[in-house]
């Protein structure tokens, strides 16, 4: 049975009381009293009082507490020694012994001298040691075998206990330092575990991640103490069971069982300790490691809700429903592929399936991430709906259009059927029965084309009606008028022919010789020439009337899209441009915005101010003025990629929320470019329904104009694209005209390789003719989105065209010419596509020549006619 040990006391045990003047033998007396035995100590005068107790305190604080309760039997070994070192020991011991005393057993001096007088003064001085236990004065080891058996003594006492005191302190000393290792180490983990107890949970990922790293580096260094003092506890508990192991006959002594006693009482108490540290670690670990997850979640649930509601934005900018069945079908793409690359959507599902895994496993703050999740779900489940419910607006606003789309072809065909009807063959009978029976097979065709119930419409489609079905409607209408004035024209003229002709012969009178007038015979053989005439004239007003309802179609359409794209630009320059000139807004635009308005808007105030006050006041078609696009168009590259870098700025976001806009800036940017070539298709609209009034030769010249305008404003745009260029564009004149050719080079001079190879290997290359250079660049495709995917031309070559000559036929080729100067000593063979742009190109440097050389004749002073 394991015997409770006392608690360790720490006395330093200094080399001088190595001398072992007292020592505990391992033995006990009959009651299980521990031995302290003082053997023969030839200088124990010079041991100071103080060492003295203090190795007695030791040496009494080593037993059990039990055993030191019973008391201490001490054994003095003074056989060697006079009666004075005996009394000196006696009064030391009756002075300052810590302990109880059982029993104090003297072995006197053995020489008869010494013996007699020890006998003699100890029966006087008995009193003055003052000790309340027996004290016998023994005369050999003998006597003192009858007190203490054998077995409890040492060798030197004639016992046959084995006692080595060097391994003694060797053994303490090791026990003490590992009780002590013990003492520090559960307190340094108690310190540890007050911090890990008391500390704050961050908020942040980095710093709860940081915190997580700093106590686990910690805890390790706390592991590798304990194993440390594991390890020493375990060697040192070898070390007391090393003579059970060397020899299994071996009884230990009562020392050495408290010795191994005292070192698994410390190994145990050290084993408690990690257990219990390492459960307080692993519920705080677990705890740290909720937090990181935590805010992993809440970081990815505000990334994420801040995505969701970028997404539930953009998809009001697809409000729109499209102005053809092309338009509404590019929606519907951009729409679906905008849902294929929104990936929130899943990855929202996916961090709500995230935050119910961290529930499920118990996390300590699932009142906070539950509610997250539920808004996750609903957020996302009201943005899938409304995706959907947007497609099949779409696929609504497409199955319109194309409704519209056959209406209005059904009309144009309509219309075009009756411009294309010949009003002279009309006036007989099988041209009217042909032309009617044409009207009646056009008009079967109504029921698969036509809009048939205007209320049906509105009720089916009644989200995505727009304007343009105002406007086919109303063309249907229009339309259908014409053909029933037609059809009831034609039935009247077919119904004139059809009457039954009368086999009668002729009377007498009305039978006229050769001499007779031809105007009465005429007037006598045709009397339905005057009607017909007659109907003529009606089918002729009819068709002016059907043409001028056309027109008044296209002008109210370009009046109302006009004043339109007018109020939008307005309402761009104030909402935006003005805006960025506000004070109270500085703090919303990014650091590129600043002092960028002239980039990101151009001149769109100058194209403003010209259709405010000019364009949409008059009408005048003076086409001239519209060349200011030019200039907008040029810096369309520059502001989209403004555009494309600040997009997200909290600026723009704010204007398009003050405007009330589902579309962003970049779509009211691109208005311009369209509404340039939206002038175009209305002119060519209105010239068709015009051919033959009054101002159709103004409205050619004017499409004549927009068409060149369409032309300048693309060549300018491919001009800008030319890099590599070191001189001042402005200083070549006017661009005339820029394509893409394959050309050969030649030289008269040396070079041979290089005609060689170019004769068989040609150059593909972009020119570009101006009034005072030809430039030969090389074309390079772009990457990239909007404008950026228009190519770039790397320059190469420039030829000026006072020293260029041209051979208009080269050899082999009716699609090749030749530019050459210096004489023909370089020569660039230049094949076009085709024949008839190889015309163009030839007949326009020509052009160019001739100017060059008239302008040389008259600064020499030279007449034209020399």
């Amino acid at each position: 049975m394991q015997q409770e040990s006392s608690p360790l006391c720490a006395i330093d045990i200094t080399p001088d009381l190595r001398k072992q003047f007292a020592y505990l033998s391992g033995g006990r007396g009959q009651n299980g009293s521990p031995i302290i035995v003082f053997p023969e100590f030839p200088a124990f005068g010079e041991i100071q009082e103080r060492e003295f107790h203090n190795v007695l305190t030791y040496l009494t604080s080593i037993p059990s507490l039990s055993a030191a309760g019973v008391g201490f039997i001490l054994v003095i070994d003074r056989r060697q020694d006079r009666w004075a070192a005996v009394k000196g020991t006696l009064l030391r011991i009756a002075g300052s012994f810590p302990g109880n005393l059982q029993l104090v057993l003297v072995l006197r001096p053995t020489t008869l001298f010494q013996r007699t007088l020890s006998d003699i003064l100890f029966k006087f001085n008995k009193d003055e040691f003052k000790m309340k236990v027996p004290m016998i004065m023994l005369s050999s080891v003998t006597e003192l075998h009858s007190y203490i058996d054998r077995t409890q003594l040492t060798t030197e006492l004639g016992g046959t206990q084995e006692y080595c005191h060097e391994k003694w302190i060797s053994h303490r000393t090791a026990i003490e330092g590992f009780a002590l290792m013990v003492k520090r180490t559960a307190q340094i983990l108690q310190s540890f575990g007050t911090e890990l107890a008391e500390t704050e949970l961050p908020n942040d990922i980095q710093a709860t991640s940081n915190l997580l790293g700093t106590h686990i580096n910690k805890k390790s260094k706390m592991k590798e103490d304990l194993l440390v003092a594991l390890g020493q506890g375990s060697r040192l508990l070898e070390s007391i069971n090393e003579p059970v192991v060397r020899d299994p006959d071996h009884n230990m002594n009562q020392d050495e069982l408290e010795n191994l006693a005292t070192v698994q009482r410390l190994l145990s108490q050290l084993n408690e300790t990690e257990r219990a540290f390492d459960e307080f670690w692993e519920r705080h670990k677990t705890k740290l490691e909720q937090c990181l997850l935590l805010r992993h979640f809440e970081h990815n649930y505000r990334e994420v809700r801040c995505l969701l509601d970028q997404v539930a934005e953009r998809l009001t900018a697809f409000s729109e429903v499209g102005i053809s069945p092309a338009h509404a079908d590019h929606i519907f793409r951009e729409l679906s592929s905008h849902e294929e690359r929104v990936c929130v959507l899943d990855r929202a599902q996916a961090l709500a399936r995230e935050g119910d895994e961290l529930i499920q496993n118990t996390h300590y703050a699932e009142d906070s991430i539950q509610p997250k999740c539920i808004e996750l779900r609903a957020v996302n489940e009201e943005l899938s709906t409304y995706l959907r419910a947007k497609k099949d607006h779409l696929l609504r606003a497409i199955e319109l259009h194309h409704s519209l789309e056959r209406a209005a072809k059904w009309c144009d065909d309509g219309i075009y059927l009756l411009a294309s009807q010949p009003v002279d063959k009309c006036q007989s009978h099988d041209g009217a029965e042909s032309a009617l029976q044409e009207i009646e097979r056009y008009l079967d065709t109504a029921g698969q084309n036509k809009l048939t119930d205007p209320s049906a419409i509105c009720r089916d489609f009644e989200t995505v009606l727009n304007l343009e079905f105002r406007k086919v409607f109303q063309k249907q209408v229009s339309m259908q008028e014409m053909f029933e004035k037609r059809r009831v024209s034609l039935k009247k003229l077919a119904a004139k022919h059809t009457r039954p002709v009368q086999p009668v012969a002729p009377r007498p009178e009305a039978i006229k010789s050769p001499l007779s007038s031809p105007g009465e015979s005429l007037h006598t053989t045709c009397p339905e020439v005057l009607p017909l005439q007659s109907n003529r004239s009606a089918s002729m007003s009819e068709e002016d009337e059907n043409l001028a309802i056309l027109r008044k179609h296209v002008m109210n359409e370009l009046l109302e899209t006009e004043r339109a794209y007018v109020e939008e630009l307005l309402c761009v320059l104030q909402g935006y441009a003005s805006e960025m000139d506000n004070p109270a807004m500085a703090s919303l635009m990014p650091i590129p915005l600043q002092n960028k308005k002239d980039v990101l808007f151009g001149n769109m105030p100058e194209i403003y101010h010209f259709h405010k006050r000019t364009f949409l006041r008059e009408l005048n078609w003076n086409m001239l003025y519209l060349q200011i696009y030019e200039k907008y168009c040029q810096n369309k590259p520059r502001s989209e990629s403004l555009w494309r870098q600040c997009s997200d700025c909290s600026f723009f976001q704010e204007c398009q929320k003050k405007l009330e806009h589902k579309l962003g800036l970049d779509s009211y940017l691109l208005k311009p470019v369209q509404r340039i070539t939206k002038y175009q298709l209305l002119l060519k609209e209105l010239l068709k329904y015009s051919k033959g009034c009054e101002g159709s030769e103004d409205l050619q010249e004017a499409l004549t104009s927009i068409l060149g305008i369409l032309k300048a404003v693309n060549d300018s745009m491919h001009l800008i694209a030319i890099t590599g260029y070191d001189g001042n564009m402005g200083d070549l004149g006017r661009l005339l005209m820029q394509g893409s050719f394959s050309v050969w080079t030649e030289h008269k001079k040396g070079h041979a390789k290089v005609k060689d190879l170019a004769r068989f290997k040609p150059m593909q290359r972009h020119l570009f003719l101006h009034e005072k250079a030809l430039l030969f660049c090389k074309r390079r495709e772009e990457n990239g989105e909007g404008y950026e995917k228009a190519p770039s031309y790397s320059f190469k070559q420039s030829l000026n065209m006072s020293a260029v000559g041209i051979t208009e036929n080269a050899k082999g080729d009716n699609k090749k010419f030749e530019v050459w100067c210096n004489s023909r000593e370089e020569v660039y063979i230049v094949q076009a596509p085709t024949s008839e742009v190889k015309t163009t190109w030839v007949k326009e440097i020509r052009k160019v020549l001739t100017t060059q050389l008239e302008a040389y004749r008259g600064r020499q002073g030279i007449s034209p006619l020399s």
